[in-house]
């Protein structure tokens, strides 16, 4: 079985087909999936979303990109965090791609989510992107190792992935890794330990081959594990039973019966 590590399944694509991909799900053997709250706004929605269905989860958290929204304080999200389906904070980081400098907003944010995994003891999702130096060194300063997470949709190079298992996180990869351009992604993805693997859609977005282009969702997780277990020799089976286990094991929280 396989889980989706990081997916977007309250985003108007998906959640208006939620019982058709529940579906799709189940015959993909995709066991669980976390949705990954971006703002604070639509964090409701998303957990009326998730709330009714056994296998879903949520998070809680600001993304780097939304500039003009409601900031989040380290009491707050602590408090929402509290809430039994909530597992995780984030997703947080640095993103440097689309936004200019002055971003102190977007470092203190970031900080501001670090603070809150450690007072929930919570993990961290990890967004980075033209950002990595100064994501780990955030990372560091505030101590994000004491809690732990997962650096999500992971496309940095194999010193940042060292960098960021050296302070207790795992490392997710997408429908990237199954690009054809992707070779330096490929590379880690044949690099990092298995005990710190996982695997995510991040859909709505980066539909894996043979989709890419039209809109992920979490059924389409089993490709990334096929790709990840071409690239390393291994069976399809064992990248299920190793982030299936990850997954459980980074987001203990979730109270299951499940074995692999």
């Amino acid at each position: 079985m396989f889980v989706d590590s990081h997916c977007h399944l309250n985003f108007p694509d998906l959640a208006a087909n939620l019982p058709d991909i529940l579906d799709r799900m189940a015959r993909n053997q995709v066991s669980h999936a976390l949705v990954v709250s971006v703002n604070l706004p639509d964090w409701p929605g998303l957990m009326d979303l998730v709330a009714p269905q056994a296998n879903l989860y949520a998070s809680v958290g600001v993304h780097p990109d939304y500039e003009d929204t409601p900031e989040p304080s380290v009491e707050e999200l602590v408090r929402l965090g509290a809430q039994p389906k909530v597992i995780a904070i984030g997703e947080t980081g640095l993103d440097y791609f689309r936004l200019a400098e002055p971003l102190a907003w977007q470092r203190d944010r970031f900080r501001t989510h670090i603070r809150a995994s450690r007072a929930s003891g919570l993990p961290l999702i990890i967004h980075t992107r033209a950002a990595s130096a100064d994501t780990l060194r955030i990372m560091q300063e505030e101590g994000a190792g004491e809690i732990g997470g997962v650096m999500h949709c992971f496309t940095e190079s194999w010193e940042v992935a060292q960098a960021a298992m050296d302070m207790n996180f795992y490392i997710s990869l997408s429908g990237i890794v199954t690009f054809k351009s992707a070779k330096a992604l490929q590379d880690v993805a044949t690099r990092v330990p298995l005990d710190r693997l996982l695997i995510e859609t991040d859909s709505p977005y980066l539909a894996p081959v043979p989709h890419r282009g039209s809109v992920n969702d979490p059924s389409k997780v089993i490709h990334v594990a096929e790709k990840i277990a071409e690239l390393r020799g291994l069976p399809v089976a064992t990248i299920a039973e190793y982030s299936t286990r990850n997954f459980f094991k980074l987001f203990n929280k979730i109270e299951s019966n499940i074995h692999v």
